[in-house]
């Protein structure tokens, strides 16, 4: 029987987000285990496949976060182990985790997504390369780390991006801020799920406190917009997924320029391949509004789990 599944939950990992990565991995962990599998929680290192070989899982539900984990290594691994697993493949999460690539594949699909340029951190900490209102983030990071918010009013470039310690890559992202609405949206077996409309709780900007702290944001779900753009969000979240060549379960963020005088437009900020999991995630909600509770919601992605994805 499928409930006798040794499953292997990959957390922790090497990556900035490793602390989110064991809130995400361990409600996975214990829904599971209340479902009847077998789990074995693997804090991942670099020993990962020794790890695994001495394992020998079934099936490797991959509750990683960032660099590492979610951006092909991983899978790459799993792939030539023959372990299968959840969530995207290696071409798929590779592609998705590199931002200034996948808003290029995103584009050729027809989804709108911001304009910007990927330049050296020094050379945006020396001038404005775009006209503030803009946005700075690492390419190949999650969860809104290192992301910085240039206002209008700002007269000097980021300076924080110059300094000797930065922690996010030699290369950034520096793209038109979108003014508006925080809207998200998940796909699940090739459908798309409802659309959140996310409300920091603080500020204008859903960051890690907002993302991951209790009562850091307000989830408005279905999102009370209309019709018609709810609509939209749903059709370009699964053009995206499957633009990237997602599988199992993806999730897309969006702006919705809906203020006073605003443009009206949705923009695709980026694909999610391994979503958060935890407590205060917007993956479980959706599921949730959807009629998939999270123990149903764990054991479709374990048993969707292939290798070759």
């Amino acid at each position: 029987m499928s409930a006798k599944k040794h499953v292997a939950v990959l957390m922790g990992g090497l990556s900035s987000e490793r602390p989110v990565s064991f809130m995400s991995g361990e409600p996975c962990a214990r829904a599971l285990e209340a479902e009847g599998y077998k789990v074995t929680r693997v804090d991942v290192g670099r020993d990962l496949a020794e790890v695994l070989a001495w394992l020998k899982p079934d099936v490797a539900f991959n509750a990683l976060h960032g660099r590492f984990g979610e951006d092909g290594i991983v899978q790459g691994i799993l792939e030539m182990m023959r372990i299968p697993y959840t969530h995207s493949g290696v071409l798929a999460s590779a592609l998705a985790m590199q931002k200034d690539r996948a808003k290029a594949v995103m584009k050729a699909a027809g989804v709108n997504v911001a304009e910007g340029v990927t330049i050296s951190r020094f050379e945006a900490a020396k001038r404005h390369v775009l006209p503030p209102p803009y946005v700075v983030k690492p390419v190949s990071e999650g969860s809104s780390v290192g992301v910085i918010i240039v206002k209008e009013d700002r007269t000097h470039p980021p300076q924080e991006l110059a300094r000797p310690d930065w922690p996010y890559g030699e290369s950034v992202l520096v793209e038109r801020y979108i003014p508006g609405r925080e809207l998200t949206c998940a796909v699940m077996d090739n459908k798309a799920l409802g659309v959140i409309d996310i409300q920091p709780a603080a500020g204008i900007f859903y960051d890690f406190d907002a993302k991951y702290a209790h009562g850091g944001s307000i989830h408005v779900l279905p999102a009370k917009i209309l019709p018609n753009i709810y609509h939209l969000v749903q059709k370009l979240a699964l053009t995206a997924h499957q633009a990237l060549g997602c599988s199992g379960v993806s999730r897309m963020d969006f702006r919705y320029d809906d203020t006073p005088n605003g443009t009206g437009e949705v923009i695709c900020l980026e694909v999610n391949t391994q979503p958060g999991m935890t407590e205060t995630s917007l993956v479980p909600e959706l599921a949730a509004h959807a009629g998939i509770g999270f123990g149903e919601l764990v054991r479709w992605m374990v048993e969707d789990a292939t290798c070759d994805r």
